[in-house]
């Protein structure tokens, strides 16, 4: 494929790699130096385009794509509120467009995991849950849309559990602070240390013991390899999808 790279940071340069890798050709790279060579022109070029760049910027990279009848694949986040009229407009518009918070094949295994262990733990109400994440300092948005999609996973299958609430720790100490926390409340934990890539932990407590079931990544290759992954799955396909339509596990 000839593949537009929407962000060129550090995501767009992993995905480049893996591209070229997996024998296809980058033919448009657009960050902030070159915003204006973004148009339906250049992206005629391209059979596809991988976008990671800013909440501010992805609306409307998305609407670019599919005016210009260009399959995109969509990893930035915090932009997920737009997603009814995003679809509306791709759906409108004939176009092809796939989001996820986390295109890692590891990560849609644990989200899998996840909706069955939570399906489990409902059986036990004693037990309290609540998501950790930690990413690296530059992280715009908080929580992760990654443990978003976790949360999602546990409220739709552990009754006690009504909505999610978020708590940003810049400074890592010992304690949340939560007191203002009510039970029908999921919390996200959200951590901002160093160059963490991306951890993401379920928690089930008890008075008795503690379950975690977590996912560690190492680096952001296994991301940036899911992304090239759904353009390949996107091509030839109209339509709005997420990640679980290309990892469909059958457990």
């Amino acid at each position: 494929m000839k593949i537009a790279l929407l962000g060129y940071g550090k995501m767009g340069k992993i995905i480049e790699k893996i591209a070229i890798d997996r024998k296809h050709e980058i033919v448009l790279k657009i960050d902030n130096d070159n915003l204006h060579e973004l148009t339906a022109e250049n992206l005629q070029n391209a059979d596809a385009a991988i976008e990671f760049t800013t909440p501010g910027s992805v609306l409307k990279n998305i609407d670019i794509c599919v005016a210009a009848g260009v399959p995109i694949v969509v990893g930035t986040t915090g932009w997920y509120d737009h997603i009814a009229e995003v679809k509306q407009n791709c759906l409108q518009g004939n176009g092809s467009v796939m989001y996820a918070s986390n295109f890692s094949v590891g990560v849609n295994v644990f989200f899998k995991i996840n909706q069955l262990l939570a399906k489990v733990m409902n059986n036990y109400p004693y037990y309290d849950v609540q998501v950790e994440e930690i990413h690296h300092v530059h992280k715009l948005d908080s929580p992760s849309g990654t443990a978003i999609t976790i949360a999602e996973g546990i409220l739709d299958n552990v009754d006690g559990k009504k909505e999610w609430a978020n708590i940003l720790i810049s400074e890592d100490p010992a304690e949340p602070a939560d007191d203002n926390l009510k039970p029908e409340q999921l919390l996200i934990e959200s951590h901002r240390i160093d160059s963490v890539p991306g951890t993401h932990t379920v928690i089930y407590d008890s008075e008795v013991d503690t379950i975690e079931f977590k996912h560690t990544a190492h680096n952001r290759n296994g991301f940036a390899l899911g992304a090239v992954l759904a353009a390949e799955w996107l091509q030839h396909k109209k339509g709005f999808y997420t990640a679980h339509d290309m990892f469909n596990f059958d457990i």
